[in-house]
């Protein structure tokens, strides 16, 4: 196979205007990029790409329509098999996905299949009716928990069945982690609710700030005649260091900082009455997309200087490749092989140094990657007035409190079946973060799409017996 032109690049905003606003950063592509980056799909009768998508999107066929130029078609080819196109070109790892199965990339770039996807949703968004005929109804009934990634797509797939459907999330805007958590530079909240409103032409009610586990609960969502649960309420409870100091004012967990800054729009005030203090020098602790998210917005937020401090190396960052570059790009500054052991503070009880110690990598842990272990003798502080813990999330435990028979793990993750999503429960179903602990909005989506199968068959059953 001859190498083929390399892909084409998507533009973004320069690193010295970026990082003094909260506008997206990567711009994406316009229709002559699209046509010219579809080209260089090679149209394989086997294609691998589909074989690495969470959700089994026809690959192959939207890439083609793009060619082609029938840009709706394209769209609407996607919207077949995700309801969150616009939001899954922005934020799902698609190079350790269908880009990685692409057979172009063995010699060459992979096809930015990503970067098509996202620019058939923005374009039928801006350009075409993004509505859709509701299915005639099967008369079956049933109740999402959680409005992020997996029970928006439950929620969508069971309503193009036939199904009525009823989502309850706890907040007051839907979109779950895709609001709270990730940045408008990288995700706009208007693509998000966009995104959302196509999901209600199907028929699917949303009812916000409603918290399943205080306000109402499992069982009680099977009296009011629902024939299934799924619950999709992701992992939004915040793991800490446990180490001295941590205490201390101006140490946040990033869910705090983060929903301030993006669901309460604290960028934005005094406009929303939601400020948030951040200092001339900002610690991040963790790699994680979060940490990126973190460490970005920190800037954006007036910090002089970002510090990511993570105790491994770059090359074991979990965090997307291409959110480590921007974050290289806008200047932040990677403290690695590094360990926080102490945060200290000043006579107000502020925190204002961190101080950590050095790591080496030894043998490889449970996840694959080398175990950090500390350097004796090798405590370091830095300078800092604000710090950000992102170290991940576990479930918040409120649901599995309250729904007895609900079988769970220590970390509070629900167990289920892998193929078919079905709790300990009869009728209850689970899927996304809240099973498998932080993972990404696609495998949540894919969690979701496993789910719904069963869910249909078990609610048809129910029907065909009434």
């Amino acid at each position: 196979m001859a190498a083929r032109k390399p892909t084409i690049e998507m533009p973004k905003q320069v690193p010295e205007k970026r990082v003094h606003n909260f506008e997206e950063v990567a711009l994406g592509y316009n229709a002559e990029m699209a046509i010219e980056e579809a080209e260089r799909c090679l149209q394989c009768p086997n294609p691998q790409c589909v074989n690495g998508c969470p959700v089994s999107i026809d690959i192959p066929d939207f890439i083609l329509l793009i060619r082609d130029g029938k840009f709706d078609e394209a769209a609407k080819k996607v919207k077949e098999k995700n309801a969150l196109p616009a939001i899954c070109g922005r934020v799902c790892p698609q190079e350790d996905q269908c880009q990685k199965q692409c057979v172009l990339g063995i010699r060459s770039d992979p096809v930015g299949i990503g970067r098509l996807e996202r620019f058939v949703a923005d374009w039928e968004r801006e350009n075409s009716d993004t509505n859709s005929p509701m299915t005639p109804r099967t008369g079956g009934r049933v109740a999402v928990v959680g409005a992020g990634p997996a029970g928006i797509t439950v929620a969508a797939e069971l309503a193009k069945l036939g199904h009525s459907v009823d989502i309850f999330e706890s907040l007051h805007a839907p979109g779950g982690v895709l609001m709270y958590g990730i940045p408008q530079f990288r995700l706009p909240k208007e693509i998000v609710q966009a995104e959302v409103e196509y999901v209600k032409t199907l028929g699917v009610e949303v009812h916000l700030d409603s918290t399943v586990g205080r306000l109402t609960t499992i069982p009680e969502l099977f009296e009011e005649g629902f024939d299934a649960v799924f619950i999709g309420t992701g992992a939004g409870l915040p793991s800490f260091l446990h180490i001295p100091g941590e205490n201390l004012k101006g140490i946040y967990s990033a869910n705090e900082f983060l929903i301030r800054t993006n669901l309460m729009k604290a960028y934005r005030f005094p406009e929303y009455d939601t400020p948030i203090t951040v200092g001339k020098n900002v610690a991040v602790i963790g790699a994680g997309n979060v940490a990126m998210d973190s460490a970005r917005s920190a800037l954006r937020l007036g910090a002089e200087r970002v510090y990511i401090i993570y105790r491994r190396g770059r090359d074991e960052m979990p965090a997307r490749h291409e959110e480590i570059e921007n974050a290289e790009e806008e200047n932040v500054e990677f403290v690695l092989l590094s360990n926080p052991v102490r945060f200290i503070g000043d006579e107000r009880g502020f925190v204002n140094q961190v101080e950590c110690i050095r790591m080496e990598l030894g043998a490889p842990d449970d996840s694959g990657r080398r175990r950090p272990e500390p350097v004796e003798g090798s405590e370091f502080t830095i300078d800092m007035d604000t710090v950000v813990v992102a170290i991940g999330q576990t479930p918040n435990p409120l649901i599995q409190q309250t729904t007895e028979g609900l079988e769970t793990t220590r970390r509070n993750t629900i167990v289920v079946d892998e193929e078919t999503g079905q709790t300990s429960i009869e009728g209850v179903y689970a899927g996304g973060d809240v099973v498998t602990g932080t993972a990404t909005v696609i495998s949540a989506m894919g969690a979701g799409k496993k789910a719904v199968k069963s869910i249909h068959e078990y609610v048809m059953k129910k029907i065909a017996a009434r």
